[in-house]
Protein backbone atom coordinates (compact mmCIF):
# COMPACT_ATOMS: atom_id res chain seq x y z
CA UNK A 1 0.00 0.00 0.00
CA UNK A 2 1.57 3.33 -0.71
CA UNK A 3 2.42 6.17 1.81
CA UNK A 4 -0.32 8.63 0.90
CA UNK A 5 -3.17 5.72 0.73
CA UNK A 6 -2.23 4.30 4.41
CA UNK A 7 -2.60 8.12 5.47
CA UNK A 8 -5.79 8.20 4.01
CA UNK A 9 -7.27 5.56 5.10
CA UNK A 10 -5.67 6.16 8.70
CA UNK A 11 -7.58 9.83 8.42
CA UNK A 12 -10.89 8.35 7.64
CA UNK A 13 -11.17 6.55 10.65
CA UNK A 14 -11.28 9.77 12.79
CA UNK A 15 -14.51 10.67 12.02
CA UNK A 16 -18.02 10.38 14.17
CA UNK A 17 -20.66 10.05 12.71
CA UNK A 18 -22.56 13.10 12.35
CA UNK A 19 -19.17 15.52 12.34
CA UNK A 20 -19.05 17.79 9.88
CA UNK A 21 -15.18 17.71 8.73
CA UNK A 22 -13.45 19.77 5.78
CA UNK A 23 -10.63 18.62 4.34
CA UNK A 24 -7.91 19.79 2.57
CA UNK A 25 -6.75 19.20 -1.07
CA UNK A 26 -4.39 16.45 -1.67
CA UNK A 27 -4.11 13.56 1.02
CA UNK A 28 -7.03 14.95 3.15
CA UNK A 29 -9.15 14.89 0.02
CA UNK A 30 -8.61 11.45 -0.32
CA UNK A 31 -9.58 9.84 3.21
CA UNK A 32 -13.36 10.84 1.73
CA UNK A 33 -12.86 7.18 -0.38
CA UNK A 34 -12.55 5.51 3.09
CA UNK A 35 -15.03 6.65 5.50
CA UNK A 36 -16.20 3.08 7.21
CA UNK A 37 -19.46 2.21 5.63
CA UNK A 38 -22.25 3.16 8.31
CA UNK A 39 -20.35 6.31 9.38
CA UNK A 40 -22.52 9.48 8.13
CA UNK A 41 -19.90 12.38 7.77
CA UNK A 42 -20.68 15.72 6.45
CA UNK A 43 -18.26 16.56 4.33
CA UNK A 44 -17.93 20.89 4.19
CA UNK A 45 -15.64 22.76 1.37
CA UNK A 46 -14.76 26.09 2.07
CA UNK A 47 -15.67 26.85 -1.57
CA UNK A 48 -19.15 26.43 -0.73
CA UNK A 49 -19.92 22.95 -0.47
CA UNK A 50 -21.83 20.91 2.28
CA UNK A 51 -22.54 17.09 2.18
CA UNK A 52 -20.71 15.55 -0.86
CA UNK A 53 -19.65 11.92 -0.88
CA UNK A 54 -16.82 10.28 -2.98
CA UNK A 55 -14.83 10.98 -6.10
CA UNK A 56 -17.41 10.39 -9.02
CA UNK A 57 -16.80 7.60 -11.55
CA UNK A 58 -17.28 8.75 -15.09
CA UNK A 59 -20.59 7.80 -14.93
CA UNK A 60 -21.67 10.33 -11.90
CA UNK A 61 -18.87 12.94 -12.87
CA UNK A 62 -20.26 16.83 -13.12
CA UNK A 63 -17.64 18.85 -14.28
CA UNK A 64 -19.79 22.39 -12.59
CA UNK A 65 -19.33 20.31 -8.93
CA UNK A 66 -15.65 20.32 -7.24
CA UNK A 67 -14.32 20.87 -4.10
CA UNK A 68 -11.82 23.69 -2.67
CA UNK A 69 -9.02 21.88 -4.43
CA UNK A 70 -11.20 21.44 -8.01
CA UNK A 71 -11.51 17.93 -7.43
CA UNK A 72 -14.50 16.65 -8.78
CA UNK A 73 -17.51 15.32 -6.14
CA UNK A 74 -20.51 14.07 -6.03
CA UNK A 75 -23.63 15.70 -4.10
CA UNK A 76 -25.48 13.79 -1.43
CA UNK A 77 -29.46 13.93 -0.58
CA UNK A 78 -29.17 16.96 1.21
CA UNK A 79 -26.53 18.63 -0.48
CA UNK A 80 -26.19 22.41 0.10
CA UNK A 81 -24.55 24.68 -2.17
CA UNK A 82 -23.54 28.34 -1.39
CA UNK A 83 -21.36 31.51 -1.56
CA UNK A 84 -18.38 31.52 0.28
CA UNK A 85 -19.10 34.24 2.55
CA UNK A 86 -21.70 31.66 4.10
CA UNK A 87 -19.15 29.08 4.10
CA UNK A 88 -16.82 30.85 5.87
CA UNK A 89 -19.08 31.66 8.83
CA UNK A 90 -19.71 27.86 9.01
CA UNK A 91 -15.96 27.55 9.73
CA UNK A 92 -15.06 30.60 11.60
CA UNK A 93 -18.34 30.51 13.84
CA UNK A 94 -17.24 26.70 15.18
CA UNK A 95 -19.35 24.50 13.47
CA UNK A 96 -17.03 22.24 11.61
CA UNK A 97 -15.81 19.46 14.21
CA UNK A 98 -13.14 18.36 12.55
CA UNK A 99 -10.54 19.30 9.78
CA UNK A 100 -7.82 17.53 8.01
CA UNK A 101 -4.98 19.81 6.44
CA UNK A 102 -2.01 18.41 4.71
CA UNK A 103 1.36 20.04 5.94
CA UNK A 104 5.00 20.94 5.07
CA UNK A 105 6.01 20.89 8.71
CA UNK A 106 4.79 20.10 11.91
CA UNK A 107 6.58 20.67 15.39
CA UNK A 108 6.32 18.77 18.53
CA UNK A 109 4.56 22.09 20.10
CA UNK A 110 1.56 21.47 17.46
CA UNK A 111 2.37 24.07 15.50
CA UNK A 112 2.16 23.75 11.47
CA UNK A 113 3.50 25.39 8.31
CA UNK A 114 1.52 24.60 4.92
CA UNK A 115 1.42 27.75 2.82
CA UNK A 116 4.39 28.60 1.30
CA UNK A 117 8.09 27.97 0.65
CA UNK A 118 10.21 31.11 1.18
CA UNK A 119 11.20 32.59 -2.69
CA UNK A 120 8.62 29.59 -4.15
CA UNK A 121 5.19 32.04 -5.36
CA UNK A 122 2.18 30.51 -3.32
CA UNK A 123 -1.44 32.56 -4.12
CA UNK A 124 -2.21 33.19 -0.17
CA UNK A 125 -2.94 30.67 2.72
CA UNK A 126 -6.16 30.46 1.85
CA UNK A 127 -8.93 29.22 4.13
CA UNK A 128 -6.32 27.38 5.76
CA UNK A 129 -5.90 29.82 8.89
CA UNK A 130 -9.83 29.73 9.30
CA UNK A 131 -10.38 25.81 9.42
CA UNK A 132 -6.58 26.00 11.92
CA UNK A 133 -8.56 28.20 14.84
CA UNK A 134 -12.10 27.66 13.97
CA UNK A 135 -12.24 23.57 13.68
CA UNK A 136 -12.87 22.05 16.88
CA UNK A 137 -10.24 19.49 16.13
CA UNK A 138 -7.40 19.75 13.45
CA UNK A 139 -5.85 16.99 12.07
CA UNK A 140 -2.40 16.71 10.18
CA UNK A 141 -2.24 14.52 7.30
CA UNK A 142 1.52 14.56 6.37
CA UNK A 143 4.09 12.15 4.70
CA UNK A 144 6.48 11.42 7.58
CA UNK A 145 9.78 12.44 5.37
CA UNK A 146 10.76 14.64 2.27
CA UNK A 147 11.90 13.10 -1.01
CA UNK A 148 15.29 14.00 0.57
CA UNK A 149 14.79 11.52 3.55
CA UNK A 150 14.51 15.03 5.94
CA UNK A 151 12.17 14.46 8.83
CA UNK A 152 8.92 16.52 8.31
CA UNK A 153 7.93 16.59 12.21
CA UNK A 154 10.60 18.92 14.05
CA UNK A 155 11.21 20.68 16.71
CA UNK A 156 9.93 23.82 15.56
CA UNK A 157 9.07 24.28 12.14
CA UNK A 158 11.76 26.38 10.25
CA UNK A 159 9.26 27.73 7.39
CA UNK A 160 6.64 30.04 7.89
CA UNK A 161 3.72 29.30 10.17
CA UNK A 162 0.08 28.31 9.06
CA UNK A 163 -1.06 28.37 12.85
CA UNK A 164 0.84 28.61 15.96
CA UNK A 165 0.22 25.01 18.72
CA UNK A 166 -3.27 23.93 17.05
CA UNK A 167 -3.11 20.25 16.28
CA UNK A 168 -4.50 17.57 17.95
CA UNK A 169 -3.21 14.86 15.91
CA UNK A 170 -0.56 13.87 13.01
CA UNK A 171 -1.14 10.76 10.91
CA UNK A 172 1.80 9.75 8.52
CA UNK A 173 2.35 6.41 6.96
CA UNK A 174 4.83 5.27 9.29
CA UNK A 175 2.48 6.62 12.81
CA UNK A 176 -0.36 8.64 14.15
CA UNK A 177 1.21 10.76 16.95
CA UNK A 178 -0.85 13.66 19.48
CA UNK A 179 1.07 15.78 21.83
CA UNK A 180 1.95 16.29 25.52
CA UNK A 181 4.19 18.27 27.57
CA UNK A 182 5.63 19.81 24.38
CA UNK A 183 5.95 16.54 22.69
CA UNK A 184 5.02 14.31 20.02
CA UNK A 185 3.42 11.64 22.04
CA UNK A 186 3.25 8.21 19.80
CA UNK A 187 0.11 6.39 19.88
CA UNK A 188 0.58 3.84 16.91
CA UNK A 189 2.87 2.42 14.96
CA UNK A 190 2.01 1.49 11.17
CA UNK A 191 1.98 -2.54 10.47
CA UNK A 192 5.33 -3.87 9.78
CA UNK A 193 7.01 -0.64 11.05
CA UNK A 194 9.47 -0.12 14.17
CA UNK A 195 9.63 1.95 17.14
CA UNK A 196 13.15 2.52 16.07
CA UNK A 197 12.04 3.52 12.12
CA UNK A 198 9.99 5.86 13.90
CA UNK A 199 12.36 7.84 16.25
CA UNK A 200 15.09 7.64 13.96
CA UNK A 201 12.82 9.51 11.35
CA UNK A 202 11.80 12.36 13.50
CA UNK A 203 13.36 15.53 14.63
CA UNK A 204 11.43 16.93 17.02
CA UNK A 205 11.17 14.72 20.66
CA UNK A 206 8.95 11.80 20.75
CA UNK A 207 7.07 10.78 24.29
CA UNK A 208 6.06 6.68 23.24
CA UNK A 209 2.73 5.66 25.14
CA UNK A 210 2.67 3.33 27.42
CA UNK A 211 -0.62 2.10 25.28
CA UNK A 212 1.56 1.88 21.59
CA UNK A 213 -0.95 0.51 19.68
CA UNK A 214 -0.95 -0.99 15.84
CA UNK A 215 -2.42 1.36 13.10
CA UNK A 216 -5.60 0.04 12.11
CA UNK A 217 -5.59 0.49 8.26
Amino acid sequence: MKAKEIIARRVALEFKDGDVVNLGFGIPNASADYIPEGVNVILQAENGALRFGETPTKDNYNANLANSGGAPITLLPGAALFDLQTSFAIIRGGHVDATVLGALEVSQDGSIANWIIPGKFAPGMGGAMDLLVGAKRVIGAIQHTTADGESKLLKECTLPLSAKGVLDLVITELAVFGFKDGKFLLKELAPGVTLEEVLEKTAGEVIVSEDLKTMPI
